[in-house]
């Protein structure tokens, strides 16, 4: 059976790519490193490492045993979080959400923090497709997606629902077709989707997007509304985002005969270990996110 400290030995100098580093990050000598690679050459029966001067690489068997051994360890640190200490309010937890909720949670989270400087909330928005891919690659504890994913190391659960909002300046009464079509679109990167979701259901008229002249175009969440409060043009978006927009007294919602809901769901990857840790943040999020739509 292959030596886990050898093993660590190993995959910490190909992470790392130097021996005098890997010895540092390990508090061992750079001979203790060469010691444990020889040794799992000798077990293995064969080279592992091509060197050439200071540097090296990796033969086909080190690339085999680099990315089994990576799994191998990762399995023996799960453990180890399993059977050791396991506090429910410290430690790093590693999140990620599209924009609009992220507007909502990552402040009630960081309140979360405040209570317990301990834990500490790594937060990052991004797209569902990022998203789904972080958690497969074990680079977040934690993501909410607002579509199923296509991996099968991601397990989703439906966990709330979000409103689609037709949002208009604040002159706009009546968000009659002929009304939207004289403001036209200001988009964003879901523009196109949120807008197709809603007004196709709610305007006989609407065919796609390009219908509306485009008025303006944001991809940064909270800066969306701008346009619109400035009476520039009419936007589609998931209600955290219009509740978390500052100048609500510049823009009217629009709530349409055919309301649209986006799902929302929370995603873990399906086969590492919950820490009590994620645990809270996983309840944090639901208090904050069920029953929230903006009505």
């Amino acid at each position: 059976m292959i030596n886990p400290v050898w093993l660590r030995s190993f995959c910490t100098l190909v992470d790392v790519g130097h021996f005098t580093r890997t010895a540092e990050r390990l508090n061992m000598t750079q001979s203790g490193v060469s010691q444990h690679i020889h040794k799992l050459e000798q077990q293995l029966g064969r080279p592992l490492l091509v060197r050439e001067g200071k540097s090296f690489t990796l033969t086909s068997a080190g690339e085999r045993l680099y990315h089994e051994g990576r799994a191998l360890l990762l399995s023996l640190k799960n453990i180890e979080q399993r059977i050791g200490a396991d506090p429910s309010h410290e430690g790093i937890v590693k999140i990620a959400s599209p924009g609009s909720v992220g507007l909502k949670l990552y402040p009630y989270l960081l309140g979360l923090q405040q209570r317990h400087p301990g834990l500490v909330i790594d937060y990052r928005f991004a797209p569902n497709r990022d998203i789904e891919q972080l958690i497969a690659e074990h680079k977040v504890d934690v993501g909410l997606m607002t579509s199923a994913s296509t991996l099968a190391e991601v397990n989703l659960r439906p966990l709330a629902e979000e409103a689609l909002l037709l949002v208009t300046p604040l002159s706009v009464i009546e968000p009659s077709w002929e009304n939207l079509l004289a403001l036209g679109f200001i988009d964003h990167p879901d523009g196109a989707y949120h807008a197709g979701q809603l007004l196709s259901v709610n305007y006989p008229e609407f065919q796609h997007c390009e219908q509306f002249k485009k008025s303006g175009f944001s991809n940064q969440i909270h800066l969306i509304l701008e346009p619109v409060c400035r009476g520039i043009g009419f936007t589609v978006l998931p209600s955290h985002a219009v509740g978390a927009f500052k100048h609500q007294e510049k823009i009217n919602l629009h709530h349409l005969p055919r309301p649209v809901h986006e799902t929302l769901y929370i995603g873990l990857h399906r086969n590492k270990f919950t820490p009590n840790r994620v645990s809270t943040v996983i309840s944090a999020t639901e208090k904050c996110l069920k029953d929230s739509d903006v009505q």
